[in-house]
């Protein structure tokens, strides 16, 4: 008699449960798509899943569980193979994945696999969110952080805890990457952090280690990121302009800006290349970071301005975001964009009236402006709301709780990634 045929080899499967053979099923009949849906078996509770399946199981298929009417077993997603698994894992909304971190060490294992971590950067981006950073009472009391996710109109929690008892503050987001700026004790201190890794590093000091206006930007091609430290933040220090390449884990010294009068410290980083607006000579400092020089626009701002900020849109698009009148009369706020061939500031939007009203109550009122790709958000001292503004699709929108009432809270765009890394 023959010798019994090899058993087939098993795929690899989800960490909750054993390898088993894989077993040969009927192939799909062409009847299958009018035939009626077949039936699910009852969902287990959480105590039967952990039990049957696993712990990393029933998380997995209670938090993939959208549809109460079509529930889902705990033991399919035990039996799919890894490769499947992290494909699936990879398209989970960041913040709901990163619930699953605390249910096993192997759950936290598979949320630093390099081939998750692949498939994740494949997936588009998650959508517009919202990160309000802000202290307690004291300067080393434990931060505050809470992520606003516009396209699931949903906010979370996210632990700040791991970052050190310092006097941070928020100096901006880009890729998923976080940076901090503050003091460690009398030491000036620049931190990078990506909060859904729980990582963070503090950046090797400057030539001139003061207290700078920084920038943040992340190069996904490339796998790293820059940071950007331009004038004194109080405008009374002349200091080199200084670049850190996390490629090359250092600082390097560039061309002190000229002296100029600055109109505000706000910043905008487009297209590789830093814009400051200033009073004289009148118009925008620019840095080209691959250049490593500064040079003058001479683009006028638009008349009766007074307040503008600058806001970088995708690729090569700038915006003016400011308020047209006086102070005690009516007002209204604008959008320009800058014409690069031109130099010319070129309305593109007016914000409603009624919005208008609603964002600023008062004349001399002060609002915060900030972007990201096309999208501009705006926000007002103790307003519970923020508004949106969709620049392509030329849509105004309120956004409930963006806006925070505290003084020492602040707000910026954010990108969820797990792929980032902070070297």
């Amino acid at each position: 008699m023959d010798a019994a045929a090899p058993a087939r080899a098993a795929r690899p499967t989800s960490p909750s449960r054993p390898p088993k053979a894989i077993r040969s099923t009927k192939p799909r009949g062409l009847d299958e798509d009018t035939a009626a849906p077949p039936a699910f078996p009852k969902c287990k509770s959480p105590s039967s899943a952990v039990a049957g399946g696993g712990a990393g199981a029933g998380a997995a298929a209670s938090l993939l569980h959208h549809h109460a009417d079509v529930p889902m077993d705990a033991t399919v997603w035990a039996g799919l193979p890894d490769d499947l698994l992290l494909e699936v894992l990879a398209r989970v909304p960041p913040f709901l994945l990163f619930r699953l971190r605390p249910v096993s060490r192997r759950w936290e294992a598979i949320l630093h696999d390099p081939a998750f971590l692949a498939a994740h950067a494949a997936v588009p981006s998650h959508g517009p969110c919202l990160l309000t950073f802000s202290r307690g009472g004291g300067s080393h009391s434990a931060p505050h952080c809470s992520v606003l996710s516009v396209p699931l109109h949903a906010r979370y929690k996210l632990p700040f805890g791991f970052l050190p008892p310092w006097d941070l503050w928020l100096v901006g987001s880009s890729g998923g990457l976080v940076c901090f700026s503050g003091f460690d004790g009398a030491t000036f201190r620049t931190v990078i952090c990506n909060p859904l890794a729980q990582a963070w590093r503090v950046l090797p000091d400057m030539h001139c280690n003061q207290q700078r206006q920084l920038v943040l930007t992340v190069d996904k091609s490339r796998r790293s990121f820059k940071v950007i430290a331009a004038s004194d933040v109080y405008g009374d220090k002349m200091l080199p302009t200084e670049v850190y390449d996390s490629k090359e884990d250092k600082w390097s010294v560039h061309q002190m800006m000229p002296a100029v009068n600055l109109c505000s410290s706000k910043m905008a980083f487009c297209d590789s290349r830093l814009y400051l607006e200033t009073l004289s000579p009148l118009g925008l400092m620019m840095y080209r970071v691959d250049a490593g020089r500064w040079e003058h626009i001479p683009a006028k701002f638009p008349r009766s301005l007074l307040d503008g900020y600058l806001v970088a849109g995708a690729r090569t698009r700038l915006f003016l975001v400011g308020r047209i009148g006086l102070y005690s009369t009516i007002q209204s706020m604008r959008i320009w964009e800058l014409d690069h061939g031109r130099t010319v500031w070129v309305e593109i939007s007016r914000m409603p009236p009624r919005y208008f009203r609603a964002l600023l109550r008062l004349s001399a009122e002060r609002f915060e402006c900030f972007g990201q790709d096309n999208l501009i958000c705006f926000t007002s001292w103790n307003q519970g709301k923020g508004l949106l503004y969709d620049v392509d699709k030329k849509v105004w929108s309120w956004i409930a709780g963006c806006a925070s009432q505290l003084c020492n809270s602040q707000v910026c765009f954010y990108e969820p990634r797990f792929d980032t890394s902070i070297y």
